[in-house]
C-alpha cells in the first residue's frame, strides 16, 4: 500500500474514520474488510479470478486489485471498484498484462504500479487504466518467462528520490531472489529491457514477495515466503544506508505474502498463504495471529475510511 493512502485527510465535518483491512483470499476469488483485530469481516466482492494485490484510495472511495489469473492462459487483470464492493469495473482487461501481483497507488501522481510475474514486467497505468506503460522488462518470450529469477513479484515507490523497488522471487527456496531498485523514469534513449539505471538492493534472498516502504523512517519491508531461517518471515533494512544483512523482524509465517503497514499506529499486518492474519508492531514485538484458517490469502491493505 503507498504511503499516500494514509494522507487521506477528512474535513472537520466529516466523522471520525475507521481503521480497516482489506485482504484477498485468491483461492475463494473474494475481497473481504474487517476491523484490525479482525472483527466485522464481511466479503465484498466475489468472483474475483486469483486476486493477488490490493490498494485502497481512501480518499476517493476506491479499491484497486489485480487479478492473477492463470500463468498459462495470460489472462491476468486490473480490477478497481468502491470501497463496499460496488461499481465493479475492469480498467486494465485481460491479455494487456501476465500475471499481475502487487498493486501499488502513487496518489499524487494519479497512477497505479505493479508487477506482472511471468510478463517479467513493471507496469503503470493512470488511475483509469489509460496510459499502460511498461518501465521495467526482466525477460522476453516463453523460454524467460520460465525463469523464476526474472519473476516481478512485490513494488513500492520513493516519491522522495524518485525510486522505484520491486522483488524477483526466484524459484522455489533456491536463494536466488533479490531485490531491486531503479529511477522511476527510464532514462533518456533506453526502454524498459536495456536501461542501465537498475542496482541489486538485495541479492541471495529466499523468496521475496510484497514490498512496503515506511517513508517516514526510511526502512523497506518485505514478506518472504521461502523456507527458514531466513524464509517465512518479514526483514527489513534501511534505503539510506543499508545494512549488510537485512534485519528480520517476524519468522515462522506460512509462506508470507502480504504486507501493510500503519506508520502512525506503529504497527504491521501481514497476511499467509495458509490463511492467517497477523499484527505486530514495527520492530516485530508483540505478534499476533488474530485471524487463522481463512483460505489461501495474499495482499493485505489498511485503510481510515
Amino acid at each position: 500500500m503507498s504511503e499516500a493512502v494514509k494522507s487521506n485527510h477528512r474535513s472537520a465535518g466529516a466523522g471520525a474514520t475507521a481503521a480497516r483491512l482489506f485482504v484477498l483470499e485468491i483461492n475463494a476469488g473474494r475481497i473481504h474488510t474487517m476491523s484490525v483485530d479482525g472483527s466485522n469481516k464481511k466479503t465484498i466482492v466475489s468472483d474475483c479470478h486469483l486476486p493477488d494485490g490490493i490498494v485502497v484510495d481512501a480518499e476517493a472511495g476506491h479499491i484497486y486489485w489485480t487479478n492473477m489469473g492463470i500463468p498459462s492462459l495470460n489472462d491476468g487483470s486490473v480490477e478497481r471498484a468502491d470501497i463496499d464492493g460496488k461499481n465493479r469495473k475492469t480498467i486494465v482487461p485481460q491479455g494487456q498484462t501476465h500475471t499481475p501481483k502487487q498493486i501499488i497507488l502513487d496518489k499524487k501522481a494519479g497512477k497505479l504500479y505493479w508487477c506482472d510475474r511471468e510478463g517479467m514486467r513493471v507496469m503503470r497505468c493512470n488511475l483509469d487504466g489509460s496510459r499502460l506503460e511498461t518501465l521495467i522488462e526482466t525477460g522476453h518470450g516463453d523460454a524467460d518467462s520460465r525463469d523464476a529469477t526474472r519473476w516481478c513479484v512485490g513494488l513500492t515507490i520513493d516519491p522522495k528520490f524518485g525510486k522505484i523497488y520491486w522483488s524477483q522471487k526466484g524459484p522455489d527456496n533456491a536463494g536466488l531472489g533479490r531485490i531491486c531498485r531503479a529511477n522511476l523514469e527510464i532514462p533518456a534513449g533506453q526502454t524498459a529491457a536495456t536501461r542501465s539505471d537498475i542496482e541489486i538492493f538485495y541479492d541471495a534472498l529466499p523468496e521475496p514477495i510484497d514490498l512496503e516502504l515506511d517513508l517516514k523512517n526510511r526502512v523497506l519491508y518485505w514478506t518472504d515466503r521461502g523456507d527458514p531461517p531466513r524464509g517465512n518471515t518479514v526483514s527489513r533494512a534501511s534505503i539510506d544506508n543499508k545494512p549488510a544483512e537485512p534485519e528480520i523482524v517476524v519468522t515462522h509465517l506460512m509462506e508470507g505474502i502480504g504486507i501493510a503497514l500503519d506508520i502512525p499506529n506503529d504497527r504491521m499486518f501481514v497476511t499467509d498463504f495458509a490463511g492467517s492474519i497477523y499484527s505486530a508492531r514495527l520492530d516485530g514485538s508483540g505478534e499476533r495471529n488474530f485471524l487463522y484458517a481463512q483460505g489461501n490469502l495474499t495482499g493485505i491493505a489498511y485503510a481510515e475510511i
